[in-house]
């Protein structure tokens, strides 16, 4: 059991490591400095999570014993930043794939650019004196990644909604995959899950909308060379976009541990909580 998980957080830590250097990977030009710096920040990620998953008992990391719901969640940060920085590599060396994506990405893009849509409020963080083209690769990307966070949380739904998140042949420790939550704060642990479920929801709707806004109030506006240079674009945009889909996942995924608990409950008789600690 230990080796697994160990050999289970060294690779968790590796792919992790991979994800935070990928844009500097695929990005020509890259300079020395930026290299390094993504190295330390992947090497401390890297660190931060083989502790966390080789760790027994829980640390910060959510529905770690969960499975997949993190891989889920892994994989949609991981291709929005891959898709991106392809974007953004073809700018310099373009390639099939490269012009496939970004034709995606500018489809989807043009097609959600409407008043009030996230897209449209993404594009205006940028600076009043931005250029059309300069509008046009903040679109872009604001599209591939909002099309990628989407078909991540309907991908996440259709598991839960087919009854294979929880895997319901296994005991789901509630302290260990909710470390963050405390069972003993008081109230009925039920209403206080549901409670949970519906402010990450609406935070996960709201924050695409908030996020520009508050942007263009702080200031008035990025400069069009900063926020549409590689690096800077890439994880702006991804955050952007991942932040919101991954508030959504954790509040359904919240909603259904309240669901699961209720339902134990029933089973079992019972009103109080006993039937926290593995439902």
């Amino acid at each position: 059991m230990a080796v697994t998980r160990l050999t289970g957080a060294l690779v968790r830590a590796f792919v992790v490591m991979v994800l935070i250097a990928t844009p500097s990977m695929l990005l020509p030009g890259t300079g020395p400095d930026t290299r390094q710096m993504a190295a330390l920040v992947a090497l401390f990620a890297g660190t931060l999570t083989f502790v966390e998953y080789n760790a027994a008992y829980p640390g910060l990391i959510e529905f770690r014993d969960a499975p997949p719901f993190n891989r889920v969640r892994f994989m949609m940060l991981f291709l929005t930043i891959f898709f991106l920085s392809v974007i953004e590599r073809g700018r310099a060396d373009p390639t099939t794939l490269t012009q496939f994506v970004e034709a995606i990405g500018g489809l989807i893009g043009r097609s959600m650019d409407f008043p009030y849509s996230p897209v449209r409020l993404a594009t205006l963080m940028m600076a009043d004196g931005a250029s059309a083209d300069q509008l046009a690769k903040v679109r872009t990307a604001a599209g591939m990644a909002y099309l990628t966070s989407l078909i991540s949380l309907a991908i996440f739904v259709v598991l839960l909604r087919a009854g294979s998140w929880p895997d319901r042949g296994h005991a789901f420790n509630v302290w260990i995959n909710l470390p963050t939550f405390d069972p003993t704060a008081g109230g009925d642990v039920v209403a206080r899950l549901n409670r949970d479920a519906r402010i990450n929801i609406a935070l996960g709707f709201l924050l695409p909308f908030l996020i520009p806004a508050v942007v263009k109030a702080a200031s008035t506006g990025f400069e069009p060379m900063t926020l549409t240079s590689p690096q800077t674009l890439i994880w702006t945009m991804t955050a952007w976009a991942f932040l919101p889909s991954s508030l959504f996942m954790r509040g359904i995924a919240m909603g259904r541990v309240a669901d699961m608990i209720r339902d134990k409950r029933r089973e079992n008789g019972e009103d109080g909580d006993r039937a926290l600690v593995t439902a």
